[in-house]
């Protein structure tokens, strides 16, 4: 590995797929640091420099890949890809979105093709070699 990645968030309400997760990322050691967003709504705090309850205002990187999940309480995959969009490409930057999700409906693969900010989709749970995929598809410059 050449260069680690700046930061990595993971947004899931599922606790247990967020720690299997940021497990599976921290041991790939491809990042400085791992960020959890356990709703949409939070994740967009975060992504707009507003403070989450985990995470310290002076301690804010930004992410260089996100793994989205679909099916959460009050703000889903979807709709915070609503809101995503309007944040504008300053803020976007060049952030690599995966669909992280339990989803077997084609139609949400199918969906997930037709929005741009979308780059990847994989089910769950993540795992080192859907990780290596990923990162050697995405940031190659870096492996």
């Amino acid at each position: 590995m050449k260069k680690k990645l700046n930061c990595v968030l993971l947004i899931d309400d599922d606790e247990p797929t967020n720690f299997l997760s940021k497990m599976i990322v921290s041991r790939a050691q491809c990042t400085e640091d791992i960020q959890v967003a356990t709703s949409g709504e939070k994740a967009l705090r975060y992504l707009t420099g507003s403070t989450m309850d985990s995470i310290r205002e002076d301690n804010h990187p930004r992410p260089d890949l996100i793994f989205l999940d679909i099916n959460m309480p009050a703000m889903n995959g979807w709709e915070f890809l609503e809101r995503y969009k309007e944040l504008g490409t300053e803020r976007q930057g060049n952030i690599v979105i995966i669909m992280l999700t339990t989803s077997l409906n084609p139609d949400d693969q199918k969906r997930s093709q037709g929005i741009s900010q979308i780059r990847g989709f994989e089910n769950k749970p993540l795992t080192a070699e859907k990780l290596e995929g990923v990162l050697k598809k995405y940031f190659p410059e870096n492996f």
